[in-house]
């Protein structure tokens, strides 16, 4: 219901920069989100320049272009067709630019202010990121440096990050909290969710204008240059991998006569004989009353009507062993118990929470068990125990040899595996000219990582099902983001081109009937009139809280009905050049929550982050004006600049 506050001041890719310090750190590790160091040191733009200043702070715009790329590309994961162009469009690399400098200002600060951030709390948000742990949730120091080199990240840069992230949430957390809203603030908030509008759209499509006649040769090339970004096709890779799978140890993984005879003997406890016994329980504080209870069963009763007449409940336990009883209950209870027979009445014997009466309901015996009769699940789990054993070496031994510097080609042939390499395949999977094709099992856990190395990097050892099956994989031919020939695509372009054009008479038609009904005209006379067959006006609306619910976004035509003035008409492109909308904001009722308060409640919680953030940006600010931070008017054009070319090809 209060995602339309969320609006005001977030946007598209307001939730991607949240993850910029330390989330970019545990995140990049577990999901490959970091690039490995494609655009690091070594990119275009080199360290000689510098993004903003502040006292002896410096972000240089090879740390901007690096941040850039790696939020593009944790954002292209959700969205594979999202391209650099978009990204900068809607504002990504400016706000990653201004994340950035407000990190650089609030470190300023600190030092200024003498504020440090020691070693002990930075080792201790390492030893926090799962990436870095064990099998056992253990700081492990192997994991540790081996991540390092594999995403080639110094030491340094991680520790950095993280100071950063903590002095961040150190100096701003607390400017934000305590925020006390007045009903007289909340109240115009809460009401708006009341609010209903309502009004009238008409489309105007760009279908009803379509040209028969075909552009010439050289106009639809033109066109084709000037749109090229419209037709990209996103960045492709073969994949090669060697798949490791545990069957491959299945005959040295059996175990012997030696080993099953020593498992049998060192769990012979567990195939020994048992007995349990399962019980109804009823616990009292008094001996007294425990007798009384226990003569109503004597005399008839079941434990369980005589404990109800009693106001109590029984309890029950099943399948006890002794040793499991005497741990709950105390020795007494248990000799007790398997001293009994089914049906039998125990007690009042003392235990740890009072006397207790205990009916035997159901008794168990267990024969032991020979190592004849054990002998197929020891050998079963042995026998998986020695494979995940054999595959965790072979697996340790090949990425050995990788850190040492083997090639994939060399472990692949040194190890016997099989190298296969996939078709060029766009990072969901899926074929550019084969719209059928499914990628096998085997590759889909593979298309994340592969699409997060360069083309240098190491091959990575994936895993397909854990402790069971892992691929040996790494980046193939690469196929950059671009535009296809324009041979290839020339139908695809040609109805684009005409739609295009159908557009932009559906704009000037559109813009014609506003101007009509913002003079009084009906719209459905308007549309009636218009000289083309167009779709009947439709009346459209609701109350706010109602289409905004949640986080789905109502459709446009409908969401700018609550962004009108009263008594207005406005244009509103359909999008990818299908033509117009025509809205005519009708009526508007009024909402009041004054005597909702629930609503106002929930409204005030919302606004009073939404307000604490803000008091942390304006203090930020506050801060970045005292110490005079300069920025570089020209870092996120630079930066579009170079990771256009280097990501799609566009200039």
């Amino acid at each position: 219901m209060l995602s339309v506050f969320r609006s005001f001041i977030r946007s598209k890719f307001g939730a991607l920069f949240a993850i910029l310090f330390l989330g970019v750190i545990a995140g990049a590790f577990i999901l490959g989100d970091v690039t490995s160091g494609k655009f690091g040191s070594g990119s275009m733009l080199g360290g000689g320049g510098t993004a903003a200043k502040a006292k002896g702070q410096t972000l240089s715009q090879t740390e901007l272009q690096d941040r850039v790329q790696r939020v593009f590309e944790n954002a292209r994961r959700s969205n594979p067709g999202l391209q650099i162009g978009d990204f900068f469009a809607q504002g990504g690399g400016s706000q990653v630019y201004d994340q950035l400098v407000a990190s650089l200002t609030l470190r300023a600060f600190a030092d200024d202010q003498g504020v440090h951030i020691s070693k002990r709390l930075v080792d201790a948000q390492i030893a926090q990121i799962p990436a870095f742990q064990d099998a056992a949730g253990n700081f492990s120091n192997d994991n540790f440096r081996a991540l390092l080199v594999r995403e080639r990240l110094t030491e340094q840069a991680l520790r950095d990050d993280i100071s950063r992230e903590i002095l961040q949430r150190q100096l701003l957390a607390p400017v934000g909290l305590g925020v006390k809203l007045t009903d007289s603030m909340v109240l115009p908030y809460a009401s708006l969710l009341l609010e209903a509008r309502q009004g009238t759209v008409a489309a105007i499509p760009a279908i009803a204008f379509l040209d028969e006649k075909n552009p010439t040769d050289t106009q639809l090339a033109d066109y084709y240059k000037k749109n090229a970004s419209r037709f990209t096709i996103p960045e492709q890779r073969r994949i090669r991998y060697a798949v490791v799978d545990a069957e491959r140890f299945a005959q040295a993984a059996q175990p012997t006569e030696a080993e099953i005879s020593a498992s049998y003997n060192q769990n012979k406890a567990s195939y020994a004989a048992k007995q349990s016994r399962s019980v109804e329980q009823l616990v009292l504080p008094t001996q007294a009353g425990a007798k009384a209870i226990a003569d109503q069963v004597k005399g008839g009763k079941s434990l369980a009507a005589a404990a109800q007449s009693a106001g109590l409940a029984v309890s029950s336990l099943a399948d006890q062993s002794r040793e499991a009883l005497t741990v709950t209950a105390g020795k007494a209870v248990a000799d007790s118990v398997f001293a009994g027979k089914q049906g039998d009445l125990i007690g009042p014997v003392r235990g740890p929470l009072g006397w207790l009466l205990l009916r035997v309901t159901a008794t168990k015996e267990t024969p032991a068990r020979t190592l004849d009769a054990v002998r197929g699940e020891i050998v079963t789990a042995l026998r998986a125990q020695k494979e995940k054993q054999l595959l965790s070496d072979f697996t340790g031994k090949i990425e050995d040899a990788i850190a040492n510097g083997d090639s994939f080609q060399e472990v692949v042939k040194d190890n016997g595996l099989k190298l296969e390499t996939s078709p060029p395949l766009l990072a969901t999977g899926k074929q550019v000219k084969d719209q059928a094709y499914a990628a096998p099992a085997d590759i889909q856990p593979l298309l994340a990582p592969v699409f997060a190395m360069s083309a240098d990097d190491d091959a990575q050892l994936i895993p397909i099902t854990a402790d069971k099956r892992y691929a040996l994989a790494a980046p193939g031919e690469i196929i950059t983001a671009a535009p296809p020939p324009l041979a290839e695509v020339k139908q695809l372009v040609l109805a684009q081109y005409k739609l295009n054009a159908g557009n932009l008479k559906a704009k000037a038609l559109a813009e014609q009937i506003q101007a009509k009904v913002a003079k009084g005209a009906k719209l459905a006379d308007a549309i009636a009139q218009a000289g083309v067959k167009l779709p009947a006006p439709q009346m459209l609306g609701g109350r706010r809280a109602d289409i905004m619910r949640g986080e789905q976004r109502p459709p446009a035509e409908v969401a700018i009905l609550f962004a009108m003035a009263a008594n207005t008409v406005k244009t509103l492109p359909i999008g990818q050049d299908r033509g117009y909308f025509v809205v005519q904001l009708n009526k508007i009722e009024r909402g009041d929550a004054k005597n909702q308060p629930a609503l106002l409640n929930q409204v005030r919680t919302q606004l009073a982050e939404v307000v604490g953030q803000e008091y942390g940006q304006q203090f930020e600010r506050a801060v970045e004006k005292e110490l005079g931070v300069t920025r570089n008017a020209k870092a996120v054009e630079q930066v579009r600049s170079a990771l256009a070319a280097t990501n799609s090809g566009e200039q």
